[in-house]
């Protein structure tokens, strides 16, 4: 069976900002199979119930599974490890940019509508994939450089550290993202 691609986007976010519509399109131009689901945004709306209704969907359609790989920025990173850990359901890569765990003090939105997403057995994950990649950056503005590489040392050694990349998202240049076309 061919591979199958999800793209998730974070907080406060959609499947048309950042990189995502730039690496929707690279994998579309491959006559590839992508999927970039809208995930429920904002206070009220995000959190790991509302995000998991959305994720059975493609679970139920048979689109998430051992031929899937997930690029995730953000908050989406540690939702994926734990809707995959809670379900027990195998991928078959994760690329996962500026990925982070138990950390508040963005701001009070941010952190309002990420602490549901946390969890507390993240290293878990490589039960349910074997290939994972963490990309981050040494100053995003958002989520400090620690935090980052903790939530990397704790699911992989395949870890890349992109110097000066800020969030890696709209806001830091990151319209197009040439480093993930390596991983699809």
């Amino acid at each position: 069976m061919k591979n199958n691609y999800l793209l998730v986007h974070g907080s406060f976010s959609s499947p048309f900002s950042n990189w995502i519509p730039y690496l929707r399109s690279e994998l579309e131009n491959k006559d590839l199979e992508v999927y970039t689901p809208d995930l429920p945004s904002g206070v009220g709306k995000q959190n790991y119930e509302n995000w998991s209704k959305l994720m059975n969907v493609y679970v139920d359609a048979n689109i998430l599974n051992e031929n899937t790989v997930i690029f995730a920025h953000s908050i989406a990173p540690v939702f994926i490890c734990k809707y995959l850990i809670e379900n027990k359901i195998k991928v078959k890569r994760l690329v996962l940019v500026c990925g982070f765990n138990n950390y508040l003090g963005i701001d009070s939105d941010y952190d309002a509508v990420n602490v549901s997403l946390f969890l507390d057995n993240i290293s878990d994950i490589k039960n349910y994939c074997d290939d994972i990649i963490c990309l981050y950056s040494d100053n995003d503005p958002y989520v400090r450089y620690d935090i980052e590489k903790e939530f990397a040392d704790a699911i992989t050694d395949n870890q890349i550290m992109i110097s000066g990349g800020g969030h890696l998202n709209s806001e830091s240049g990151y319209t197009e993202f040439t480093e993930l076309l390596k991983y699809i």
